[in-house]
């Protein structure tokens, strides 16, 4: 997996590319039990997205979604649309605005879309939408691993 294709992969691929470098991601790991069980989709534009629904375990103030699940929810979209994109890269900087509280038991939308995609650092950004209201957003800065 390269760290400079821009174009979108085929979902199949993706999958792989989640079963080698995902398998057991609390959010979207296919190998671990308590995972979230995120999928997202590719979009033609080139942004991903995925529908999420916030239960009570994942609560922090009553019936509101904690909001480190918040900010996790936005990091994963965009590592995904990393993914779709064919890039393995890691979360540098992370910066989220928390716009309303995200409510539990609604279908939350999960959307990501780069900003811009170079070589040794990719730009992204997220939002968590419901009812046309975007509750919560965020940019980021990814870099490709370093090797230990």
């Amino acid at each position: 997996m390269s760290s400079k294709s821009t174009a979108l992969l085929p979902p199949g691929q993706t999958r792989e590319i989640v079963n080698c470098l995902h398998p057991r991601c609390v959010l979207c790991g296919p190998h671990n039990p308590w995972s979230l069980g995120l999928e997202f989709q590719a979009d033609p534009d080139g942004s991903v997205q995925t529908t999420f629904r916030g239960h009570e375990r994942l609560q922090g103030y009553e019936g509101i979604l904690h909001g480190g699940v918040i900010a996790s929810l936005l990091d994963a979209a965009m590592t995904h649309c990393l993914f779709h994109h064919g890039v393995h890269a890691v979360t540098a900087a992370l910066d989220i605005r928390f716009k309303e509280a995200v409510p539990l038991k609604v279908p939350l939308l999960v959307r990501a879309h780069p900003r811009s995609m170079r070589p040794s650092l990719f730009r992204l950004e997220a939002e968590i939408i419901w009812e046309d209201r975007v509750l919560a957003s965020a940019e980021a800065r990814f870099m490709p691993p370093r090797t230990l």
